[in-house]
């Protein structure tokens, strides 16, 4: 027999994650795994450092010209990243 008090395990983990007050968390640790996706294993390889901190997502980059490139990028990065979070987390893209 089934009970009546049942819900689904995403609900539950929903709900959970709600309660805690992490989901912001969940979201930059989403991000800064995604990385790699998002631009690629070439570029990746390149990345020195990825972290976020007050909405601000910093990449320390080991290439001079690496940098001028995806500089030109920012703003479709972010966008891509917020995407990988399902919410917006990122409000500025910083290369260094």
């Amino acid at each position: 027999m089934r009970k009546s008090n049942t819900q689904k395990i995403s609900e539950v983990i929903s709900e959970f994650i709600s309660e805690l007050k992490i989901s912001r968390k969940l979201g930059e640790a989403r991000i800064i795994n995604s990385w790699p996706l998002v631009v690629g294993p070439a570029i990746a390889k390149q990345t020195e450092k990825v972290y976020i901190r007050n909405g601000v997502f910093y990449v320390h980059l080991r290439s001079p010209v690496l940098k001028t490139e995806l500089s030109y990028m920012k703003t479709r990065i972010m966008e891509v990243l917020n995407e990988q979070a399902g919410e917006k987390i990122i409000s500025k893209v910083v290369l260094r």
